[in-house]
């Protein structure tokens, strides 16, 4: 595998794991998310979002690299 492969690896690995934490923060009715104002839910919805697709895309590169 060439390096900028494990590199991308890595990148979603951590990637997912944030998304993961993000996700938690905004489901968790313990947490801090619902006293944030409409504006800053809106934005950290909207980053997990993309987020999400960025993820994607890197799934879709990893899997070329197996081709």
């Amino acid at each position: 595998m060439e390096p900028y492969q494990e590199r991308v690896i890595a990148e979603k690995m951590e990637l997912d794991e944030k998304i993961q934490k993000l996700d938690s923060f905004i489901k968790n009715p313990e947490s801090s998310f619902s006293l944030l104002s409409e504006a800053e839910r809106t934005r950290l919805i909207i980053q997990r979002y993309l987020m999400r697709r960025y993820s994607e895309i890197l799934t879709a590169r990893i899997l070329f690299f197996k081709e």
